[in-house]
């Protein structure tokens, strides 16, 4: 997606927004004796207790696995679906300790941004958050009195396997046009690819699902399990409703795979990283569609409480403080720039928008024509400002996600401050119209 197109929210009230999440199949409503969860949810869910997605993963089986009787077995029947025990799970090729790590801090509230194995600024920022919240000395590194700390989840895997819903293979993928009015015309900013769907599911990239999965295979799936796993395809097969006008918000283009060239498929069993915190608590979400978006995230709806926000610029982080001034969540962010810079202050929220639309507005951008035509944009994880807009009493300013993860923290922004799209979503399970936000430099 074209740099410019990177952010401005709609400047029309939410409320009027169809807001359901189309990536997932939607299905007319029948009356059937039995509950149909595909037509009721619009996905597969867990089950029963928890709206999360077939693929959420089981935790409670982890954590209460021994240490002594954690070895995995190559063989054990049901080891595909991601359902079953730490002992009964596909051993993986190697050790990966710094994802392992990384997907511990995901699930703790201190995001190390796209979940890549490797040690960079996201996961110190991460280290950082944890060793604070922890009155460890913060270092931002994993050395012997962290990795002691973290030793508390240590059953947990760095990955587990996957089953890709069947369902999946039924979606639609698009490419998205740079040109504004043509993206216009569509009807939802969604993925363009079942390989960028199934990453933004597991906070990774495309890139880091195919060295997960080699020849399209789980790493460490031997003799029968590795034959049985599908073959890659080379083809694709409310809350407070703001009305909000923000500065845009720069980007590099998204790097995912376009529709043409999925590497998975539907019905696939992939090695995935092992992310959780992912539980949709029934009835806890009244909006369908945003239901949908948690579940399509991989984001729960158990989400602690700020009362402050914190953004620094220098530093390219946001941390998130509870009532009682505890560190609750960091999240790495990208905020302004040197014709946008971030506005140092206190601030207030006037409200959230969940997969909100898109007005692109040419006189709000200073690197845009004026005489460019204004277009409104539809909603989409592939939009402007991605899943969410936390609108802020500054005006034109905004918290928000992004369409491409992958430069979190690398590339500067018009002035809004921007987290990957499931760090968007869980901080706006977590702040309400009483949430402090302080810029600083």
């Amino acid at each position: 997606m074209s740099p410019k197109y990177l952010a401005i929210l709609a400047a029309l009230p939410l409320v009027a927004c169809d807001v359901r999440d189309t990536d997932a199949p939607q299905t007319e409503t029948t009356q059937v004796a039995e509950r149909d969860w595909n037509s009721e949810l619009g996905y597969q869910p867990m089950g029963e207790d928890n709206f999360a997605d077939s693929m959420a993963s089981n935790d409670a089986q982890y954590m209460s696995a021994s240490r002594d009787g954690a070895a995995m077995d190559d063989g054990s029947e049901g080891a595909m679906d991601g359902t079953s025990t730490r002992g009964t799970e596909i051993a993986d090729a190697k050790e990966r300790p710094i994802m392992q790590a990384q997907v511990v801090l995901d699930r703790q509230g201190f995001g190390p941004g796209v979940i890549d194995g490797k040690m960079g600024a996201s996961t110190r920022n991460a280290l950082e958050g944890f060793q604070e919240a922890n009155d460890l000395e913060v270092t931002g590194e994993l050395d012997e009195e962290t990795k002691q700390a973290l030793d508390e989840w240590s059953n947990i895997p760095a990955t587990r396997v996957v089953t890709i819903p069947a369902s999946w293979g039924e979606m639609a993928f698009r490419d998205i046009p740079d040109d504004p009015a043509k993206q216009a015309e569509m009807e939802r900013m969604g993925y363009e690819s079942l390989d960028e769907k199934i990453a933004e599911r597991f906070h990774t990239t495309a890139a880091v699902l195919k060295e997960l999965n080699p020849n399209g295979k789980p790493a460490g799936a031997t003799g029968a399990m590795a034959s049985s796993s599908a073959t890659p395809s080379a083809s694709a097969s409310a809350t407070p409703t703001p009305t909000p006008t923000p500065t845009g918000t720069a980007s590099a283009s998204a790097s995912a795979s376009k529709a043409s060239d999925s590497f998975f498929t539907a019905g696939q069993q992939i090695r995935v990283p092992n992310i959780g915190a992912d539980m949709i608590k029934p009835g806890s979400i009244q909006d369908k569609g945003w239901q949908q978006t948690l579940a399509s995230l991989g984001v729960g709806t158990e989400q602690p409480k700020v009362a402050r926000i914190v953004v620094d610029e220098s530093e390219g982080w946001l941390k998130g403080y509870d009532a009682d001034d505890n560190l609750v969540a960091m999240f790495t962010v990208t905020t302004g720039s040197t014709n946008d810079p971030l506005p140092v202050g206190e601030w207030g929220i006037t409200g959230v928008g969940r997969n909100p639309p898109f007005s692109y507005q040419p006189d709000l951008f200073w690197d845009v024509p004026d005489d460019e035509e204004e277009q409104q944009l539809p909603p989409g994880p592939n939009g402007p400002v991605g899943v969410v807009w936390i609108d802020l009493t500054k005006e034109h300013y905004g918290i928000h996600g992004t369409s491409a993860p992958e430069t979190i923290g690398r590339v500067q922004s018009h002035g809004c401050v921007r987290l990957t799209n499931w760090d968007a979503a869980r901080l706006a399970g977590m702040v309400s119209t009483n949430t402090v936000v302080i810029f600083q430099a």
